[in-house]
C-alpha cells in the first residue's frame, strides 16, 4: 500500500482537555458560560460541539435568539477547540470574531460545532457553525481568531 492511498487516515490526537476540565473551568472562571448554561456534547483534538438551551429570555424583538448569545456560545467553542489542541491555557484569548447571521434560529436549543483550521505558536484560526436544533440549514457561520501567550504566561 502507498502512502498516497486516501483510505488510511492517521488516528486522531486525543484532546488536552477533558469535558470535565471544561466543566471546572466554567465554573470557576467563566461565569457567562454558566448563566447561558453551555454544555460541550462531544470534544476531540481540536473540534468541539456544544449546546446552548433554549431560554426565553435569550429572545429578542421579532421572536429569534439574540445575536449576542449566539456570539457568545461561538466565543466560548473557539475557547474550548483551542484548549483542546493546547491544554487548559485558561489566559488564551479572543482577538478576532467575524459572525454571519444566514437565519433566525427557532425557539430551540442552539447547537454550536467548531473546529479549528490553524494552530500556530501565537495564534489560532476557528471555525464554528451556528444550528437550531428546530432546522437542518446553519442559522449563522463564525470565523475567529485566538491569541496563545507564550509558554512563560500561561497559567
Amino acid at each position: 500500500m502507498s502512502n498516497e492511498d486516501s483510505s488510511v487516515k492517521p488516528a486522531p490526537r486525543p484532546s488536552h482537555v477533558s469535558i470535565a476540565d471544561v466543566e471546572r473551568i466554567v465554573r470557576d472562571s467563566l461565569p457567562l458560560a454558566a448563566l447561558l448554561g453551555l454544555r460541550v456534547e462531544t470534544l476531540d483534538y481540536g473540534r468541539c460541539v456544544t449546546r446552548m438551551p433554549f431560554r426565553r429570555d435569550l429572545i429578542r424583538p421579532g421572536g429569534t435568539v439574540a445575536g449576542p448569545a449566539l456570539m457568545g456560545l461561538a466565543d466560548f467553542v473557539m475557547y474550548v477547540v483551542v484548549l483542546s489542541q493546547i491544554g487548559p491555557v485558561e489566559l488564551a484569548v479572543t482577538t478576532n470574531l467575524n459572525i454571519n447571521f444566514l437565519r433566525k434560529p427557532g425557539e430551540a436549543d442552539v447547537i454550536a460545532d467548531g473546529r479549528s483550521l490553524k494552530l500556530g505558536k501565537r495564534l489560532a484560526v476557528l471555525e464554528v457553525t451556528l444550528y437550531s436544533e428546530s432546522e437542518a440549514e446553519p442559522v449563522a457561520h463564525v470565523t475567529g481568531t485566538y491569541s496563545i501567550p507564550p509558554p512563560e504566561q500561561r497559567k
